[in-house]
């Protein structure tokens, strides 16, 4: 990924669909891993214990994507993968979308079901507020006292948030470094013989 943001969303979001009297509640929640996904599963989950089907995708780690689509026993890539797309189309990242289905007694047909879980999805993202949030690297940087001065320097030009430490030898910062910036100013810093590892 060339951009130091991604786009997420701010606020867990709810949005239903209705086709033929099967009813589709779709949840969107802001997550960052795997464990979440399935905290969040099972809240919804909890909300609903008479639903039928709970399909969902997530799109987590803007810099490594990874996601999943989920069909939870409706027929294949009729849910799993319209709500994934319904992402996609929108460009979240961190972020898992939950379709929750009521059965209506009418079969919908698989371009029917993929319709409603797209529609589902969609609505949910509507309703969240989204932002964009910047792509940062921890990185502890040491460097002798006397050129502290020096390394602040460099650091003040990122405009980044730093925290200042120190050891008995070193003068030590904590960086949060722009994802673009950080070869750059990982390179500059061991070539004036400081030591830097990412957090």
């Amino acid at each position: 990924m060339q951009t130091d943001t991604y786009k997420t969303i701010l606020t867990d979001a709810e949005g239903t669909f209705r086709d033929r009297g099967s009813k589709f509640i779709g949840y969107a929640f802001e997550v960052s891993d795997e464990e979440q996904v399935k905290t969040k599963l099972q809240v919804v989950k909890k909300l609903h214990p008479s639903a039928r089907h709970f399909c969902y995708a997530y799109r987590i780690d803007p810099l490594q994507e990874k996601w999943r689509a989920n069909d939870d026993g409706e027929p294949s890539s009729s849910a799993g993968k319209p709500i994934l797309n319904q992402m996609k189309s929108v460009g979240v990242m961190n972020c898992l979308v939950v379709v929750v289905r009521y059965f209506g007694g009418t079969l919908l047909g698989v371009p029917g079901l993929i319709h409603a879980y797209r529609e589902a999805a969609a609505i949910a993202l509507e309703n969240a507020k989204t932002q964009n949030k910047r792509i940062t690297i921890g990185v502890e940087v040491h460097c002798p006292f006397a050129e502290s001065g020096e390394l602040m320097k460099i650091i003040k030009k990122l405009q980044v948030n730093y925290l200042l430490g120190s050891t008995a030898e070193n003068f030590v910062l904590h960086v949060e470094v722009p994802h673009s910036e950080i070869d750059s100013l990982i390179q500059n810093v061991e070539e004036k013989g400081w030591t830097v590892q990412k957090a």
